[in-house]
């Protein structure tokens, strides 16, 4: 359990580059390591797909939760909109309880952006900034995903940048089984 006078930190983790969610699950994995309580939420990942994180996060006792419906592209605009009404609540109600030490919020960057169809009424960013702000003191928070928002970057501890100098996928390779899921 991590020491509750120690103060939280935000970190966010943003870019377009690949490596945000791998450098957070090895915070997590860090974190474990010093007997931290840590809880993972997946906004984009879908709950109806098995990840190699998620089963062995599992044998450590790290949850992982997966509230997506996956990529914005492959469901209905409502169907991803339910899914963020469903799972804000349950990530708001995780952090606020300063049950956890160390809360991930995967690829909210990504949700926060969606352009596409209104979110704001299921996933309010000022809500979001709200709860970065009035979250227990000891709670630390890492936010991954492209295109931070500009008020997330600003209350945020730290920021690191991922971007991508070379990449596979231009060379039209799929996603690799055990590297990128």
């Amino acid at each position: 359990m991590a020491k509750k006078n120690q103060k939280g930190m935000t970190l966010v983790y943003t870019g377009n580059g690949k490596g945000k969610t791998t450098a957070s699950l090895g915070l997590a994995l860090r974190a474990a390591g010093h007997d931290f309580t840590v809880r993972i939420f997946q906004f984009i990942k879908s709950p109806e797909r098995t990840y190699g994180e998620q089963t062995a996060l599992k044998k450590l006792g790290i949850e992982m939760v997966q509230l997506g419906r996956g990529f914005t592209w492959t469901k209905t605009p409502e169907e991803h909109r339910e899914a963020l009404k469903k799972g804000w609540p349950q990530v708001k109600q995780a952090i606020m309880s300063g049950e956890y030490d160390v809360v991930i919020l995967d690829e909210i960057n990504n949700a926060l952006a969606i352009s596409a169809f209104p979110i704001d009424d299921v996933l309010p960013l000022q809500e979001v900034l709200d709860v970065i702000k009035e979250r227990p003191a000891h709670v630390h928070l890492l936010l991954t995903g492209r295109d931070a928002h500009p008020k997330i970057k600003e209350l945020a501890d730290l920021v690191s940048i991922v971007e991508a100098e070379k990449h596979y996928y231009d060379e039209g390779i799929p996603a690799i089984k055990g590297i990128e899921y």
